[in-house]
């Protein structure tokens, strides 16, 4: 019986012990953009498969990336994150959005490509100009279906 009692208690113990380790997680800079760059990518990929809701729901995950980055990581150098990468994507991000809308191809590539310039510059101003964002040519997942056929 005692046995049983302290196997408990220390089981107990950690997993008290993982849920304040993982509750003091913050993600870094770099692990938030690499999501973001991975939904950027499947954006694009939804998009040219015509998938129109699969381009939607990752253009939302790609502005919840931009949020958890003003969140989770609010100063890059000096500088809020907020206000380098709100006024950055801003208009790109509503033109992604309306060509996503109106299911225009030619509308969403212009768009897609002034949102990655937008993603480019915001590097150069943090100094970190050799991060260059651009249409990509394979998709980061292979598991995955991006057209819209059923």
């Amino acid at each position: 019986m005692k046995f049983y009692v302290i196997v408990i208690l220390f089981i107990s113990g950690l997993s008290h012990a993982a849920s304040q380790e993982s509750a003091a997680y913050v993600p870094g800079l770099g692990e938030i953009m690499g999501s973001i760059q991975m939904r950027h990518a499947k954006l694009w990929f939804a998009a040219k498969g015509e998938n129109w809701p699969l381009a939607a729901y990752e253009l939302d995950e790609l502005k919840e990336g931009f949020e958890d980055a003003a969140k989770y990581q609010p100063d890059f150098k000096g500088k809020p994150i907020a206000e380098m990468i709100g006024p950055a994507t801003q208009k790109p991000l509503a033109e992604v959005a309306e060509a996503i809308d109106e299911k225009d191809s030619l509308h969403f590539v212009k768009a897609y490509d002034q949102l990655s310039r937008a993603c480019s510059s915001c590097h150069r101003s943090a100094g970190r100009g050799f991060i260059v964002i651009q249409r990509p040519t394979t998709p980061p997942y292979t598991d995955q279906r991006y057209d819209a056929r059923p």
